[in-house]
């Protein structure tokens, strides 16, 4: 009960995280310098981590010149991801911003296990996973198309979409899909890595690390500056801001510390429960700065029917 229970705790901590980097992308301007500062603060605590349980921080030379590039690509990876889901809070709320990435890490999860991409274990796609499949798309047409259809907001996004933009939410949402697909990648290829290092928290720590540095160079090639860094200081922005590198950490690590116990099935589903609950509260108690949002029976019925599709994915 303990163990199933830190599990949807991390989960929930994810769908924090997505509203906590939204609200430090108001005060730094970039979706990139939040980011950055994400990771940041997320390699420093793996760091410390790490310095505690006396893992080496180095790599052997062999490592590095006898793998593949895309051994060292966790880190970019969760770049994008990160990112992506600091555009996308703001676009289309807390809901479908955790939906459309787990859609996305269900499909690109079970391509990797189909085929073996990344070194992975093959798993052939079965019945009980196309049945998975089929109750995902289902639950995302209840949280999200027929939402809008029955509350009519599709006719004021085309309103919209005439008047201010040329793109509706439809884009967005399949980023956020592409999105979740990098994240299971990410997961993948952080796997292989543990593997090679024999510490998955090692994994964990070159993935943030990786991530942070290539973020510090995009902020320093676009901006030339730093300085908006000091901006949720001086304009005295809440403490819980700068949280959200040390919510993935923890999630990592919590991750890590799960699967080693009750298996990686179980995991997943319990951090992806803990992630749609999260997504339910942020969104309706407009938590952590958030808009806050009207939670209907379709939405909760159709995050039902999509906790079942993974179920039918993950377990059976």
């Amino acid at each position: 009960m303990l163990l199933a229970l830190v599990g949807v705790s991390i989960g929930i901590g994810l769908a924090m995280q997505t509203a906590v980097n939204s609200r430090l992308r108001k005060f730094v301007g970039s979706p990139f310098t939040a980011s950055m500062i994400s990771f940041v603060v997320g390699t420093v605590f793996l760091t410390m981590v790490m310095v505690v349980s006396g893992t080496p921080l180095l790599i052997s030379l062999d490592i590095v010149t006898e793998q593949p590039l895309w051994i060292w690509l966790g880190g970019i990876f969760g770049v994008i991801g990160l990112t992506t889901s600091i555009f996308l809070f703001p676009k289309i709320g807390s809901i479908q911003a955790s939906v459309m990435p787990i859609l996305g890490m269900i499909i690109m999860g079970m391509l990797i296990d189909h085929f073996g991409w990344f070194a992975s274990i093959e798993q052939p796609f079965t019945w009980n996973r196309l049945i998975g499949v089929i109750l995902l798309f289902i639950g995302i047409f209840l949280t999200v198309a027929l939402t809008d259809l029955i509350s009519g907001r599709h006719v004021a996004i085309k309103q919209a979409a005439a008047e201010k933009r040329s793109d509706g939410q439809s884009p967005w949402r399949l980023l956020g899909a592409g999105a979740g697909m990098l994240m299971a990648a990410q997961a993948a290829v952080n796997g292989q890595l543990g593997s090679l290092l024999g510490s998955p928290v090692h994994a964990a720590f070159v993935s943030f690390l990786t991530g942070a540095a290539f973020l510090v160079l995009v902020v320093a090639l676009r901006y030339r500056s730093f300085a908006a860094v000091k901006n949720p200081v001086e304009q005295k922005a809440p403490w819980w801001i700068w949280i959200g590198g040390l919510l993935g950490g923890l999630y990592i690590l919590l991750n890590v510390f799960l699967v080693g116990r009750i298996g990686t099935g179980q995991t997943v589903i319990l951090a992806l429960f803990g992630q749609l609950t999260g997504s339910l509260l942020v969104e309706r108690f407009g938590l952590l700065g958030s808009s806050r949002g009207r939670i209907t029976t379709l939405h909760i019925l159709g995050l039902a029917v999509m906790l079942a599709g993974i179920i039918f994915i993950q377990l059976l």
